[in-house]
């Protein structure tokens, strides 16, 4: 079958609604006070049994694995990795067979409504992470409910679908053919559309509050390239996900602006930010490879930390020191030790924009052992509730209205993120012990770290004191 392609030439703008949001102007009095656990690979009971410990140490959201049915292989998925494929991967939750709730690595249905319910009571939002842009490779195994639902399988898939895509800067490539050579789910496809959110409104009606959308930037916006050989009039799946239109009598069961969404989308050339931006908040992929570079370098001289490295405001980005991808695929975080994850964790919270990220480890992990016990849908090593990690998650809430100030060492080894007059966070990125002696908005006084009862003082708008090897402190006024 020939593909004949067409572009619109009509800007994204004109499809802005009344109650669209500006997400590309920076409000610089705007703070941002959640916080996401993801409990990678975590199974729903695992979560629903941790949801008091997660609660108390400062997370506001959980963001869950992919929870629809996927790729499971005869012995089931058991393992995090396992090279073979036998026993299962983490990646397999991301080949989509159907899209219903519930696979082996997180659990049932009912299991996540129990989750829920525990998540509702300590005021815990959850957020599902969510892929409708592609399927499993062998797209024999697709469900037969799924294919009869979008009028079969040749309308499952963009018409260059099953083609892997060679230059991720074409967005005619990034948005219509197979992103990783999964295949390319047809997502303009109003069949297909009315089916996927019939699995999203399930979600919403069990308590679900918000979505992570993987490889969000392979799903077109208005400006990008038109399947028109797959019968395709407009890239509308946006305005579908987000509730801006109904499709075939399916609408958004709850008003989308309760909802936390994202994108994965992974800055690179020619991605359109600002349409992206119209429907959804997005990644700061940028400014975390930066962070983890000064981390190991153990030294943020010649860097800008203030800069997000992002066209989006960001009040609307997601960050994060290291990601699942950043941990798994090439694991060009993993080799960091969870010392030096933490201080860039507490540096990153600490801050006044961002929605920040805490990605789980797995359970016993070592930097010569990634993926430490190695079994699906455990719950995550002890990091995610360190004093240091929960201090600066509650910190972080405590100082809403708080504008930031950063400073930096001269050695460029200390960071200091000042809150106005009413807090601050030291961190000391390096492997040795260092004096600290910054400018400061809090008032003279003796201040004792809330974690280690460390002191510092303050005398003359000067912070002093002596910071410990990768250790971080949150000071706050009384």
């Amino acid at each position: 079958m020939k593909t004949r392609i067409t572009t619109l030439a009509l800007a994204s703008m004109a499809l802005l609604s009344a109650s669209a949001k500006d997400r590309m102007t920076h409000d610089p009095a705007a703070t941002n006070e959640d916080v996401i656990l993801h409990a990678w690979s975590w199974s729903f009971p695992e979560i629903g049994a941790n949801m008091q410990k997660i609660a108390e140490a400062g997370y506001t959201m959980v963001q869950t694995s992919p929870v629809q049915a996927c790729l499971t292989p005869e012995a089931g998925n058991t393992k995090l990795f396992d090279p073979t494929s036998k026993n299962g991967n983490w990646y397999h939750y991301y080949q989509p067979t159907d899209w219903k709730i519930g696979n082996d690595i997180v659990g049932t249905r009912d299991e996540l409504k129990a989750m829920l319910d525990s998540a509702a009571k300590y005021n815990v939002r959850i957020i599902v992470d969510v892929l409708p842009n592609h399927t499993a490779f062998n797209v024999d195994l697709v469900s037969d409910d799924m294919v009869k639902a979008v009028g079969g399988r040749d309308k499952l898939y963009h018409s260059n679908g099953l083609q892997p895509i060679r230059d991720y800067n074409d967005r005619l490539q990034c948005t219509l053919e197979g992103s990783g050579g999964l295949p390319d789910v047809n997502t303009e496809n109003p069949d297909f559309q009315r089916y996927y959110m019939e699995f999203v409104n399930d979600l919403l009606n069990l308590g679900v509050r918000g979505f992570r959308y993987d490889t969000a930037k392979h799903i077109g916006v208005h400006s990008d390239p038109v399947d028109t050989a797959s019968g395709v009039k407009e890239n509308d799946f946006w305005d579908v996900a987000t509730g801006r239109k109904a499709v075939k009598g399916v609408k958004l069961a709850v008003p989308y602006e309760d909802l936390f969404v994202y994108g994965e989308i992974l800055q690179d050339k020619n991605v359109p930010e600002a349409e992206y931006a119209d429907y959804m908040g997005q990644t700061a992929s940028s400014y975390g490879y930066i962070l983890r570079e000064i981390l190991e370098k153990h030294n943020a001289n010649g860097r800008d930390l203030s800069n997000w490295e992002h066209s989006a405001a960001p009040e609307y980005l997601t960050t994060w020191v290291e990601s699942h991808d950043t941990y798994c695929n090439h694991h060009e975080s993993a080799s960091m030790s969870d010392d030096l994850i933490r201080t860039g964790w507490v540096f990153l919270t600490a801050r006044q924009n961002g929605v920040p990220l805490f990605f789980s480890r797995p359970m016993n992990s070592t930097r010569d052992n990634y993926w430490g016990d190695n079994v699906a849908g455990a719950r995550g090593n002890d990091e995610f509730f360190h004093p240091e990690v929960a201090a600066v998650n509650r910190f972080r809430q405590a100082m809403k209205g708080q504008k930031e100030d950063l400073q930096k060492s001269e050695n460029g080894q200390v960071l200091l993120v000042n809150r106005g007059k009413k807090g601050a966070a030291v961190i000391n990125i390096s492997e040795s012990a260092n004096s600290v002696n910054l400018p400061t908005g809090l008032p003279n006084g003796t201040y004792k770290d809330v974690v280690y009862g460390k002191e510092f003082k303050v005398k003359g708008g000067r912070l002093t004191g002596i910071a410990a090897p990768l250790r971080t402190y949150i000071l706050v006024k009384k």
